[in-house]
């Protein structure tokens, strides 16, 4: 991946540190660079534009604010981070390698540690990619189908979305509106299937291509049409964009 084309955000609430940062970054050629200085801000720029990289300061407004932040992008984003530290944090160490950081930056840092480290995380992410995409063929249905389960209604093999209007059921593996079944492709299916079981997160366009053309080098153009033929069969608008990053079922 080239340094220009690799999209980082920042989250950093010390302007001297961000601007050092920005400059060190810039001085090795990544250019696409977003700053933020607290996790709201953090999160909507997660949500409104695709991130390759998150540069997160553990200590946000003098507080772990930083790993609460690492956790909402491991539930939610398929996006590596690297936590920004420095010797006092060693309190909460413990705590932020329960994320699985993908790299740790210590404050003072240099700009060659800085960038030695991004190559690293971003490495690692790959190559997990990679590995997933080989395990994910025997694992994914069985771990959809107990997301599934989880959401299921007590008195039947069911999970309502759309404000309760549609259903998809477990045991027929099909989805219904207003109690009439909704004819689907099997790859509408499963890519339904993948959205209602993670209802309220966002399936990002690899993970959608993961699961629903597990064997074929499938595009991000390929779930797109995929999503357009599927809002077609549908009665509402209940699928929804996370522009740049996917497509999600709200909770």
């Amino acid at each position: 991946m080239n340094e220009s084309n690799i999209n980082i955000l920042i989250v950093e609430d010390d302007e001297v540190t961000a601007l050092n940062l920005n400059l060190s970054l810039k001085k090795f050629g990544y250019f696409e660079i977003d700053i933020c200085d607290n996790i709201e801000e953090a999160k909507e720029h997660l949500r409104s534009s695709k991130k390759d990289l998150v540069i997160i300061d553990i200590s946000l407004q003098e507080s772990d604010d930083g790993i609460t932040l690492a956790e909402h992008i491991k539930e939610n984003f398929d996006i590596p981070f690297i936590y920004l530290t420095s010797y006092s944090d060693d309190e909460i160490i413990e705590r932020a390698k329960q994320t699985e950081p993908y790299g740790y930056i210590v404050k003072p840092f240099n700009p060659e540690s800085l960038h030695a480290t991004i190559q690293i995380a971003l490495f690692k992410y790959k190559s997990e990619i990679n590995e997933n995409l080989m395990d994910s063929k025997f694992t994914a249905n069985d771990s959809l189908t107990r997301l599934l389960n989880e959401k299921r209604e007590k008195d039947a093999p069911i999970v309502k979305f759309g404000n309760g209007r549609y259903h998809f059921d477990i045991t027929l593996n099909e989805t219904f509106f207003d109690g009439k079944k909704i004819k689907l492709t099997k790859k509408e299916n499963l890519f339904l299937k993948l959205l209602v079981a993670n209802r309220g997160k966002v399936i990002t366009f690899s993970k959608a291509v993961q699961y629903v053309w597990p064997d074929s080098g499938a595009t991000e153009n390929n779930v797109r049409t995929l999503v357009w033929r599927l809002r077609n069969k549908l009665q509402t608008d209940v699928i929804k964009n996370a522009s740049g990053i996917g497509y999600y079922i709200e909770e």
